[in-house]
């Protein structure tokens, strides 16, 4: 087996990009308020989603892009194919939109076996026949053998947000209750146990699926929601934090009540790893009026996707910290961004 290898990328200040730039938390933070949004800044930026709300003659529309470099392209439960179409009709979702069109760059490395590539493609059509979505314009650029990592993906996305529908990390509000549908850590521990050929006495499977399902199911029932987000890159943890900061309130959680499988808590006991700060790829966190909480539950519980989905904690007005986690123990422990990078390409 390989040397194993879990470094946690600490940059020093310089003036290049290191890996944690990209892992989800605080650098990555730093990164885009510093960098990006001075340069780009606009109302539809702002908003600090996963995809910009575009009002278009009357119309809303949603609008969001990503890249794919996860390695290896092949993990149990999916592959980088999937991830990419799974990954933007999630941003979608969380943006209020109903998914309806996707774009598909290739950035491909010379000897990239056709055969390889014919399955990934596969893997994107069946993806998006999956979630109804149709894959309408792309791009494919070669690079030099040994500058590319095999493939690289970019997928652009829009789709119709039906009028009435604000969400975001403004809306919500204090009193809000904080559910997530399903356990958590899944995606980042399956990618990792083939990176490193580990073999746990329990499989790991990545939740990679889409969500907006579960999302229209909760419009559906009524469900008055505020905010929504896939904690993707940083996990729980990065999210919840990104959340309290942009809302200017903070959230409680009771970690009694976070759902994480047997096996990956193991995985990240074995590892040394916080299973609230590793990525999911199929999972919603969601900002509701408390009084809805188990209306969205039962909602929730009646899909095959969201029958683990719980009420995890709350939100609370500005306190001396964005996030605080209620331990098992009865003790009280912050929840801060990660500093570095636990999971380098996971998605």
């Amino acid at each position: 087996m390989a040397e194993f290898n879990l470094d946690c990328p600490l940059p020093q200040p310089a003036d290049t990009i290191q890996m944690a730039h990209g892992g989800g938390g605080r650098i990555m933070r730093d990164l885009i308020e510093s960098v990006l949004v001075p340069a780009f800044a606009n109302p539809a930026l702002e908003a600090r989603g996963d995809a910009a709300v575009l009002d278009l003659d009357g119309c809303a529309l949603a609008f969001t892009t990503d890249s794919f470099v996860v390695s290896p392209r092949s993990f149990p439960g999916g592959d980088i194919g999937e991830l990419a179409v799974y990954g933007t009709v999630n941003d979608l979702a969380c943006a209020g939109a109903r998914p309806r069109f996707l774009s598909c760059a290739l950035i491909l490395e010379e000897g990239l076996a056709l055969a390889e590539l014919s399955r990934l493609v596969e893997s994107m059509r069946r993806a998006a026949a999956r979630c109804g979505v149709a894959i309408v314009t792309g791009d494919t650029k070669v690079v030099d053998r040994g500058k590319g990592d095999g493939v690289y993906i970019n997928t652009a996305g829009i789709g119709l947000v039906p009028g009435g529908r604000r969400v975001g990390p403004r809306e919500v509000r204090p009193g809000d209750a904080i559910l997530v549908s399903g356990d958590l850590g899944r995606h980042g521990v399956a990618v990792l146990s083939v990176r490193e050929g580990l073999a746990f006495e329990s499989p790991v499977v990545s939740d990679c699926a889409p969500v907006h399902l579960l999302a229209e199911a909760l419009w559906a029932a009524g469900i008055d929601l505020h905010c929504l987000r896939d904690p993707t890159r940083g996990g729980l943890g990065a999210v919840l934090n990104e959340i309290a900061l942009d809302s200017q309130l903070s959230l409680e959680l009771r970690e009694p009540d976070i759902p994480v499988s047997e096996p990956v808590a193991a995985a990240c006991e074995l590892l040394g790893l916080d299973p609230l700060y590793v990525a999911c790829e199929g999972r919603l966190v969601l900002f509701l009026p408390e009084s809805q909480a188990e209306a969205a539950l039962a909602a929730l519980h009646r899909l095959p996707d969201g029958a683990g989905a719980a009420c995890i904690g709350r939100v609370l007005r500005r306190g001396t910290a964005p996030v605080i986690l209620r331990t098992s123990l009865g003790t009280e422990r912050i929840l801060d961004l990660p500093s570095g990078a636990q999971l380098p390409r996971i998605c």
